[in-house]
């Protein structure tokens, strides 16, 4: 069942030269690290680099917003829209709760929306560039305050990334960055997430599917009855796990990679014992990344420098056998050479 996720994830190999091909074939790419992030779809594509994902990011051929659940990802500009179609009440739900206690409500999030709207008609805004438009019109929105709008205006699909301006982060229409579409009714939004993601992160649980969505498990189980027998159920210990049918056969053999701390082949999973079996994290390592072999966790590595002097160093829970430990020199080459 690892050798089969790896083959999915598109760790083990994979077609994919485009940033844009990574996160439509994922559905979405969990990326409040955007340094991880970007090493997150390196790992999944052939001759990618970090300037490469930058650039597609500033042509928005990938989009980095609030989606599925109240963080950061990256999502692709055809699938925005009926993503958030489908997820983003639940994320305004559990947000609800938040916002009167930093001085903001349903008149003050219109109102910002409306100035959002003018402000970034044909440019990108810094975030400090828009409070300043916010506070031109008596709306005083700085720290968390200015998040939430921002967060608002995203799931009300107005706002969405825009471009890296040096190190910071821009926004920009939501209009000028995914052209709207046809509408999507639920029940087709629902089969599309639910074959997106089980096709790219099976075999999983209905469980799995609902931590990394945000949908309840009872939706994803209607999602399963729409696609019918396109998907496919196996078990083990007693669990269902369901994956798209797929006649490809995932490549054997030893693995080692450096994954990110949000990557998508721990964190879009609510139970990783698979990959995880009776792992105790050390508490100096609760921030680290982590050092995968064979689809299991098998240690912790760290990032040092940045752009072109970008290192990794890892740190091992067990004896490595010569054909890992040669395995992670090359995990740590490829690393430094997706920053040069």
């Amino acid at each position: 069942m690892l050798r089969r996720r790896l083959h999915n994830q598109r760790l083990t190999t994979t077609s994919f030269r485009q940033a844009g091909e990574v996160v439509s074939w994922l559905g979405a790419v969990q990326a409040q690290d955007y340094p991880g992030a970007r090493w997150a779809l390196g790992l999944r594509a052939r001759g990618l680099d970090s300037a490469a994902i930058d650039a597609a990011l500033a042509r928005g051929e990938i989009l980095r917003t609030h989606i599925l659940r109240p963080t950061w990802h990256f999502v692709a500009p055809a699938d925005i829209r009926w993503i958030q179609m489908l997820t983003a009440a639940r994320v305004q739900r559990t947000m609800a709760g938040y916002a009167p206690k930093v001085g903001l409500n349903a008149r003050i999030f219109a109102r910002a929306r409306e100035v959002l709207q003018r402000a970034l008609e044909g440019r990108e805004l810094t975030r400090a560039e828009i409070s300043t438009a916010l506070a031109a019109r008596r709306i005083a929105a700085t720290g968390v305050p200015l998040a939430h709008i921002l967060l608002n205006a995203e799931l009300e699909q107005v706002i969405t990334s825009g471009g890296l301006r040096g190190n910071q982060f821009t926004y920009a229409l939501l209009d000028a960055r995914a052209p709207k579409s046809a509408v999507v009714d639920r029940d087709d939004a629902l089969a599309r997430l639910t074959k997106r993601y089980f096709a790219s992160h099976g075999p999983a649980t209905t469980r799995d599917m609902s931590w990394w969505s945000g949908l309840p498990q009872r939706e994803i189980t209607r999602g399963l009855e729409i696609l019918g027998r396109d998907v496919e159920r196996t078990e083990q210990d007693g669990l269902p796990y369901w994956s798209v049918r797929d006649r490809s056969t995932p490549r054997p053999g030893s693995g080692v990679w450096l994954l990110p701390n949000y990557d998508e082949f721990l964190i879009a999973y609510r139970d990783r014992q698979l990959s995880a079996p009776r792992f105790a994290l050390k508490p100096r390592d609760i921030y680290a990344h982590f050092l995968v072999v064979d689809g299991v966790l098998a240690g912790v590595w760290r990032r040092t420098g940045t752009g072109a002097g970008a290192r990794a160093t890892a740190t091992s829970y067990r004896r490595l056998s010569s054909l890992e430990r040669r395995g992670l020199e090359g995990a740590v080459e490829r690393f430094e050479r997706f920053h040069r």
